[in-house]
C-alpha cells in the first residue's frame, strides 16, 4: 500500500511538472506576442529552451544515474554543428523551416547518440573523478576535432576535409562549417514552440524511462553496484542505456540552440558549458528535474536581466548563485521543501 501511494506521489509531481511548464509557455508565449518584454530576453527563450534540455539530460546522467560527467558540452557540441550543417545543406531541397528544424534536431540527436555510444564502451568501465576526467577529456577532443573541420555543399552534395581548409566545390557551392571560423550566416529556424515541444518530449522521456524497469535498474546501480550486479543487473547494459539517451538528448539541444544563433562557434561549448550546465543540476537538486528546469531558466536570465549594471553583473550573478547554494544546503530549506514535496533522494523525477 506504501509503494502504491508513493508511486501515485511520483506520477502526481511529473504531472505537476507537465503542468508548470505548460504554463510557463502559454505565459512567455502570451508576453512575448503582446511585446511584454524586451527583445534582448525575447531573444533569450529558445537558448533558455536549449539549455533545460541540456540540465535534464545531465541530471539523467549525475541524478538517476549517478555518474558525473564533465563533457557534456561536448554532446551538444556534436548536436549542434551536425544539426546545423543538415539544415544548411536542406535548405534547397526542404523549403519548410519547421520541417527542416525537425530533421535537423533529430540528425543532432542521432549524431550525438552515436558519439555517445563510441564513448560509453570504454569510459562506463570507470567510475567517480576517473569518469569525470575522461569526459572532460571527450569535451576537449570534440571540440578539437570541430575546430579542424571544414565542410561545405555543391550539388553534388556534401564536401569535407579535415586540417585542410580548401575544398574544391562546383560552381554555386558554398562552405558551410569554416574549421575555427565555426558556422556563419545560419539561417534562424528554431521557434519557441519548438524549444517547448523538445522539453515536453525530454521530460516524457525522462519520466518513461525512470518509472520502467530500466530505470529502476539504473537507479539500483546508483545506489549499490555491488549488490545490483548480486541479482543479475547488467551494469554495462543499463549504464550504457542512460549514457546514450543523455546523449541524444543534449545533441538535440545542441541542434535547437545552433539554429538560434547567427554563428556558432566549437569555443562556445568548451569546459565552461559543461560546467555551467552541471550547476543547473546540482542548484535544482540531484534527481530532481522540476528543480533543474527553474534553475536553467533562471539562471540563464539572470546575466542578462543584471546586464545593467555593466562590469558589476557578473560578481552580483556570482554572488547570488553562491548566497542560493548556501541556501538550499541548509537544513531548514531542506526540512520545508521535504514536507512540501515528500521523496526520497533521486526519486523527485
Amino acid at each position: 500500500m506504501n509503494k502504491l501511494k508513493s508511486m501515485d506521489r511520483s506520477v502526481r509531481r511529473n504531472f505537476l511538472t507537465y503542468a508548470i511548464v505548460i504554463a510557463a509557455y502559454i505565459v512567455l508565449q502570451s508576453l512575448s506576442s503582446a511585446r511584454g518584454f524586451s527583445p534582448t530576453l525575447r531573444g533569450q527563450l529558445v537558448p533558455i529552451c536549449a539549455y533545460v534540455v541540456m540540465a535534464l539530460s545531465l541530471n539523467l546522467t549525475v541524478g538517476i544515474l549517478g555518474e558525473l560527467s564533465l563533457g557534456h558540452a561536448g554532446f551538444m557540441s556534436v548536436g549542434a554543428f551536425s544539426g546545423a550543417v543538415a539544415a544548411a545543406a536542406l535548405q534547397n531541397a526542404v523549403p519548410s523551416p519547421g520541417l527542416r528544424l525537425a530533421i535537423a534536431l533529430i540528425i543532432g540527436a542521432v549524431f550525438a547518440g552515436i558519439v555517445g555510444t563510441v564513448i560509453s564502451v570504454p569510459v562506463l568501465r570507470l567510475n567517480g573523478d576517473y569518469l569525470a576526467i575522461v569526459t572532460l577529456a571527450f569535451g576537449q577532443i570534440i571540440k578539437s576535432l570541430v575546430e579542424n573541420l571544414y565542410i561545405g555543399v555543391d550539388s553534388s552534395g556534401l564536401h569535407m576535409s579535415f586540417l585542410k581548409p580548401s575544398i574544391a566545390l562546383a560552381q554555386g557551392g558554398r562552405m558551410i562549417l569554416n574549421g575555427p571560423m565555426g558556422i556563419p550566416n545560419i539561417n534562424k529556424i528554431s521557434t519557441f514552440l519548438a524549444g517547448f515541444i523538445l522539453i515536453m518530449l525530454t521530460l516524457i522521456a525522462i519520466f518513461n524511462l525512470v518509472r520502467s524497469r530500466a530505470g529502476r535498474a539504473i537507479m539500483a546501480l546508483r545506489d549499490n553496484r555491488i549488490a545490483a550486479e548480486s541479482v543479475g543487473i547488467n551494469v554495462t547494459k543499463y549504464k550504457m542505456m542512460a549514457f546514450v539517451t543523455s546523449a541524444a538528448l543534449a545533441g538535440a539541444a545542441g541542434a535547437l540552440f545552433a539554429l538560434g544563433q547567427n554563428t556558432i562557434v566549437a569555443s562556445k561549448f568548451d569546459f565552461n558549458t559543461s560546467i555551467l550546465i552541471l550547476v543547473f543540476v546540482v542548484l535544482g537538486g540531484l534527481g530532481n528535474m522540476l528543480g533543474s528546469i527553474i534553475a536553467a531558466a533562471a539562471l540563464t536570465i539572470l546575466p542578462e536581466a543584471l546586464r545593467g549594471f555593466a562590469d558589476y553583473r557578473m560578481l552580483i550573478y556570482a554572488i547570488v548563485l553562491i548566497l542560493v547554494m548556501l541556501g538550499t544546503n541548509s537544513p531548514q530549506l531542506k526540512a520545508l521543501f521535504q514536507k512540501l514535496l515528500p521523496g526520497k533522494h533521486g526519486e523527485e523525477v
